[in-house]
Order: C-alpha cells, then sequence, then structure tokens
C-alpha cells in the first residue's frame, strides 16, 4: 500500500527519492480537507479562478479537468486540482446550501440538522419552532389529571424550545 486508507494520502518509504514531494502532496491534500468544508455540491464544472484550499463535490456529469469525477472531492490546490474519492463516512459542510453531507458509501445525503428541521433516516422528527400554546382553562368539565398532563407536555415542548413560552 503506497496511500493511507481513507484520505489516500502518499505514503514515504526507506529509500524512496524525492520524499518530501510526497511528504508535500499529503500536507496539501491534508491542508485542503481538514477543515471538512465544500463551496458547493452542484457543480459539474471547475469554477474559474478558484482560491487555493477550496473544495467541491462534484456533481454528475462532471465537465472539463472534474471529467470522470463525480462525487468526488475536487480541491484546489497551487495550479491543480486534487481528487479524493469520497468514501461512507465522510461528513462536510457545504456553504451554498448551509448545511452538512455525509456520504452514505454510495451517494452524498442531506445531514440530520437541516435549515427546516432535524432529520432521521430523511424523515423529519423535528420541525422548526412553533408558536405558543395556551395552557388549559375553562371548558364544561374540569379534570385535574388531564390539565395536568397537559401542562406537563407543554412545559416539556418550551422546555426544548420547540414551542415559544
Amino acid at each position: 500500500m503506497d496511500v493511507t486508507p481513507i484520505w489516500g494520502l502518499p505514503l514515504l518509504f526507506a529509500g524512496q527519492a524525492h520524499k518530501e514531494i510526497a511528504h508535500n502532496e499529503a500536507l496539501v491534500l491534508i491542508d485542503a480537507l481538514l477543515l471538512g468544508r465544500v463551496e458547493s455540491a452542484s457543480a459539474a464544472m471547475p469554477p474559474e479562478g478558484p482560491a487555493p484550499g477550496q473544495c467541491w463535490i462534484v456533481a454528475d456529469g462532471a465537465l472539463g479537468a472534474w471529467e470522470g469525477q463525480s462525487g468526488s472531492l475536487a480541491c484546489w490546490t497551487e495550479g491543480a486540482w486534487r481528487f479524493v474519492p469520497a468514501r461512507a463516512g465522510f461528513a462536510v459542510t457545504v456553504a451554498d446550501e448551509g448545511l452538512t453531507r455525509v456520504h452514505d458509501g454510495s451517494q452524498w445525503r442531506a445531514g440530520p440538522i437541516r435549515p427546516d428541521g432535524f432529520y432521521i433516516g430523511d424523515e423529519k422528527v423535528v420541525g422548526e419552532r412553533q408558536a405558543a400554546i395556551a395552557a388549559p382553562s375553562g371548558g364544561g368539565v374540569i379534570d385535574a389529571q388531564a390539565r395536568s398532563t397537559i401542562a406537563a407536555i407543554l412545559d416539556s415542548l418550551r422546555s426544548h424550545g420547540l414551542i415559544v413560552a
């Protein structure tokens, strides 16, 4: 094996000539990937004038310098693109979407925390905060146990920030 198993960083070998090249290549990739932030996950063409260290998730149908790299992380370094194939568990923040994407082994999926709520298995389990709900009062028959239970539920929803206090 001549690269690391997760990020594919080049390894050094005893007696290897020009070790600084492999070492510098590893440092460039670490520098680009360590932050875990990409500009976008929807670009199929390399952007004009990227800054060193900027990365993208290459969209399907990629063209130009990104052709054949769909799903990979494309990171711009001094004068060249470096591609890192995605693997299960990779997670990056996507700047233009304002959310995290996680690779499931076959594709990039939106992470559990999204602008409109919290998801488990792509099913929303917690949404945006709702308006306040008034405590029960009045009514023809007053049931103390029911009121106590409703009050406890409302207190819990308020304490978790799910409804306005």
